[in-house]
């Protein structure tokens, strides 16, 4: 499908056919019809060839799909990988908007899914047992494997990786960067593939709760490569913001009923501060979140997952300066069955002010327990910490330029905020968020409609014109077909 221009972007920005038939082109187009894997399959890789490729133009707000050389086997721990779907992600933006200081031209984007390729010489069962302790897939993946990556490479061997902080492996890139070229392309080089790909082909090679109680190959046929792509970024985002602001130390009373420091180490006495117990009053999470793109929805998903699992009550404020994301927002609420938001909780999504206003209903002007913030800027940064209560936590996952943050150490001091910043490990993230893909298809199986959270599959060619729209707030999640023909 070639989707030939913006007009006709409906309210949600999703786009009719050229019949005009909305329903028969989402099922044309996004689900994984036998045909179109076999028409993917037959293009064959050629690394004397030439490939279709998204590319990032200096100084900004300039992206061009151009003949490029496929890429080919650099090292003995590379793969070569056929992408059959690319993501643009809201993190696409701060270079294409020429935020970072970048001037090199490079391949776009790090979200993708594809086939393995072409293996580098370190690949086998031989190769694996000369180089013993190195991660399973250099023994075990294979040409023609269906694979997913993480945004970011990483060895899985090192002292890093193994402590789970996958995503700041020392030896690591990020996909779509000047350092290494991306995914938004016929083809894509995968360094230290052994370490970074899940093989989808192979679950037992990757754990999972679900292996326990579910058939996973199953699982797999059943989830299209539009789902699929959610692991490779955005889903484990989600799941990352949720994970760090429950887990986190001045969270625990919440969680445990037991007031803080006794809190963390709920075997011990609990501590009599003249006022006994916590109440329930006490107990109820108040948590705000600022964005709405996409990661904001995973991360909306996976906190109210994560509270249903802990049976705890919750009063949650979605923000959005942008009124089509909070109406995406209030759309994927509905959707979400009640085995994943339950029957304790509050969920409104309001914009910045109207939010202020419900947080100091809500708390007395106390403010939140914690704020999850999803946007990657300093405005949002300063709403978080007027919105935190003190000894508030706010989880930071958007990507931030590089401009000094707008707070001292004494707002810090005064309201002992604490912070967590920073990238997700997306590979170690991968298993939770494998689970809560498979619990939420009635969110992420769906491409086109009101309550999903990708809104469409465009041709690559439409690269630059989806990257303007979507800086413009015009579309929500957008995929990119490498092999779809004009």
């Amino acid at each position: 499908m070639l989707i030939k221009s913006l007009s006709g972007i409906a309210r949600f920005g999703f786009l009719r056919s050229r019949e005009g038939n909305f329903s028969k082109m989402c099922h044309r187009t996004f689900s994984l019809d036998l045909s179109r894997a076999q028409s993917v399959s037959s293009m064959s890789y050629n690394n004397t060839g030439t490939m279709l490729a998204a590319r990032w133009h200096y100084p900004s707000y300039d992206i061009r799909v151009e003949d490029v050389p496929v890429p080919q086997i650099e090292d003995p721990d590379d793969a070569v990988v056929k992408v059959t779907l690319a993501g643009l992600c809201g993190s696409d933006l701060h270079i294409y908007r020429g935020q970072q200081p970048i001037t090199k031209v490079h391949i776009t984007g790090h979200e993708f899914i594809g086939e393995v390729v072409k293996l580098g010489s370190n690949y086998g069962p031989n190769a694996a047992r000369s180089t013993s302790g190195r991660p399973n897939l250099y023994a075990t993946l294979s040409v023609g494997d269906k694979v997913v990556a993480p945004f970011t490479v990483n060895c899985g061997e090192c002292h890093v990786c193994r402590l789970g902080y996958t995503g700041r492996c020392p030896v690591g890139a990020l996909f779509g960067s000047p350092k290494l070229d991306g995914g938004q392309a016929q083809f894509v080089r995968v360094p230290k593939a052994g370490g970074t790909l899940y093989n989808l082909s192979s679950p037992a090679s990757w754990s999972s709760a679900l292996t326990a109680t579910s058939d996973v190959e199953t699982l797999l046929k059943n989830i299209s490569d539009s789902s699929l792509l959610l692991l490779s970024d955005i889903l484990p985002t989600g799941v990352f913001a949720a994970t760090q602001l429950l887990a986190h130390p001045k969270v625990q009373p919440m969680l445990t009923g037991r007031s803080w420091p006794s809190s963390l180490n709920p075997s011990s006495p609990a501590i009599d501060l003249g006022s006994g117990l916590l109440t329930q009053e006490d107990r109820l999470l108040t948590i705000a979140m600022i964005g709405l793109g996409p990661v904001g929805v995973c991360a909306a998903v996976a906190l109210l997952d994560a509270l249903v699992q802990k049976g705890l009550p919750y009063r949650i404020v979605a923000i959005d300066i942008n009124q089509s994301r909070r109406e995406k927002m209030e759309k994927v609420y509905e959707a979400i069955g009640s085995d994943g938001k339950g029957q304790n909780g509050e969920f409104v999504v309001q914009g910045l002010e109207e939010a202020k206003e419900t947080v100091t209903k809500w708390t007395g002007d106390i403010g939140c327990t914690g704020v999850l913030e999803v946007v990657g800027n300093n405005s949002a940064l300063t709403a978080a910490y007027d919105l935190a209560r003190p000894f508030g936590v706010i989880t930071s996952v958007g990507v931030h330029a590089p401009k000094n943050v707008p707070f001292t150490g004494q707002d810090l001091y005064n309201k002992n905020i604490s912070f967590d910043f920073g990238r997700c490990p997306a590979r170690a993230m991968f298993p939770m968020a494998f689970e809560l893909l498979v619990k939420r298809q009635d969110v992420f199986g769906k491409v086109g409609s009101e309550s999903s959270l990708i809104d469409r599959v465009v041709d690559i060619r439409q690269a630059s014109e989806m990257y303007r729209a979507f800086d413009q707030g015009q579309v929500g999640k957008v995929l990119f077909d490498p092999w779809d023909q004009l």
